[in-house]
């Protein structure tokens, strides 16, 4: 019986601060706009918005190379 006088306390706590965050949440503007946000993802711009130059190069061709000085794991040293 005497861990209720300090369980009930704490549960009033919890509860109180869960309602706190989320009157926080809500003033904060996080459940404005829920729809927008989850499409955004499904249609967010990859493609720059500004023009980019013209290369003769195809976008999809990896023209790096590493640099002949770096070592792979099985070279011995």
């Amino acid at each position: 019986m005497e861990s209720m006088y300090f369980l009930i306390p704490i549960s009033f706590l919890f509860v109180a601060l869960a309602i706190g965050l989320y009157i926080w949440a809500v003033h904060s503007g996080q459940y404005d706009d829920l729809d927008v946000e989850g499409q955004r993802i499904l249609f967010d711009q990859d493609r720059p918005t500004t023009a980019q130059p013209a290369t003769n190069q195809s976008p999809t061709a990896d023209t790096t190379e590493p640099p002949a000085s770096t070592k792979t794991d099985h070279e011995a040293p």
